[in-house]
C-alpha cells in the first residue's frame, strides 16, 4: 500500500457516496481547496484530520496513517499535463508566467511567491456570456537574501 492507493480509495468513496469536497472541508475545518489537495495526496493530515477522513471515507487504520505521511508533492503523471483543464493552467504559466514574474518583481523586488505560506480560493462567477472560474492565489512574498 502507498499514498496513491489511499487517494484512489478516497476518490472511489467520494464518487460512490456523492460526497462534495466542500462538505469534507467543513468536517475537518479547512478550506475546500486545501482539503481537496490533502485528499488528492498533496498535503499532510494531522491525526485528528486523518481520523475524520477515515470515518468519512471508510478508511482502515493503515490508510489513516498514510494520510499523515509527508507526500511527494507535485506528482503529476507527465511533465506536460495532458488533462485539458490542468493543461490550461500550464498554458497560463507559459503565456503569462513572465508577466506575472515581472510584475511581482516590480512590486516586491527580487524574490518568490511562496506555495508553502499560501492560500487559494476558487469560486463560480456568474456571467451572462457563460459562468467564469474565479481563482485567487495568495502566497507570502519571500525575498532573496544577500549573503
Amino acid at each position: 500500500m502507498n499514498r496513491m492507493d489511499v487517494t484512489e480509495r478516497i476518490i472511489s468513496a467520494k464518487v460512490a457516496n456523492g460526497i462534495k469536497w466542500e462538505d469534507v472541508a467543513q468536517k475537518i475545518g479547512q478550506s475546500k481547496e486545501w482539503t481537496t489537495a490533502l485528499c488528492l495526496g498533496q498535503m499532510t493530515a494531522s491525526a485528528e484530520q486523518a481520523g475524520i477522513l477515515g470515518d468519512l471515507f471508510g478508511l482502515t487504520d493503515e490508510e489513516r496513517k498514510w494520510l499523515q505521511v509527508v507526500p511527494y508533492k507535485g506528482s503529476l503523471p507527465t511533465a506536460v499535463p495532458t488533462d485539458p483543464l490542468i493543461y490550461r493552467w500550464y498554458e497560463i504559466v507559459n503565456v503569462y508566467g513572465t508577466t506575472i514574474k515581472e510584475l511581482i518583481h516590480e512590486e516586491f523586488g527580487d524574490g518568490i511567491m511562496s506555495a508553502i505560506d499560501f492560500k487559494m480560493d476558487i469560486q463560480r462567477e456568474p456571467d451572462p456570456k457563460g459562468d467564469r472560474v474565479n481563482v485567487v492565489l495568495s502566497g507570502k512574498f519571500l525575498p532573496y537574501k544577500q549573503y
